[in-house]
């Protein structure tokens, strides 16, 4: 059992939850500041996660787009080799329409073909697979495709294959 100076120094002694009002609020707003900062870097970290996971969904399809182009691909050669008397044929029709389908949902995939003939050679975007003697031509402008080039929203998918002009 405590005895009676034990009991008077208890009482004596301040209680350390006491502190002066302005302490307690200085306190308070360093908390609420703190919990702010947290809760505006969360809401930053779910920003960036968001735009990483949209540009991931938007790349995500690059290759079943360069498969796909392989496809569009042999389109082009075999329409080259059409005969134009079998062009009006209705089967050579529904081929080339399926064609053009394919074309369609790649550009709705982001997908742009680009520019080659005619145009000044572009490192970032053609590859020079030959070089053509070409009368009334600048030397470096492109005069034959070898095989189309492509972006997709904005980036190079597939350079394309050209020759240019010596």
């Amino acid at each position: 059992m405590p005895n009676e100076k034990e009991i008077k120094k208890e009482t004596e002694q301040k209680p350390a939850v006491e502190q002066k009002p302005d302490d307690l609020e200085k306190k308070a707003q360093e908390y609420l500041a703190g919990w702010q900062r947290a809760r505006a870097d969360l809401l930053n970290y779910k920003k960036e996660e968001m735009e990483r996971i949209a540009q991931l969904l938007k790349y995500a399809s690059e290759e079943t787009v360069l498969k796909t182009l392989l496809i569009l691909d042999n389109f082009e050669i075999a329409e080259k080799k059409i005969p134009e008397s079998l062009k009006k044929d209705e089967n050579v029709k529904g081929l080339l329409m399926i064609k053009k389908q394919i074309q369609d949902f790649l550009k709705m995939q982001g997908l742009e073909e680009i520019k080659t003939i005619g145009e000044k050679f572009d490192l970032n975007l053609h590859e020079v697979v030959g070089e053509i003697e070409a009368k009334g031509k600048e030397k470096g402008v492109i005069v034959e495709e070898v095989q189309k080039g492509y972006k997709i929203n904005g980036c190079l998918l597939r350079a394309a294959q050209v020759k240019i002009s010596k």
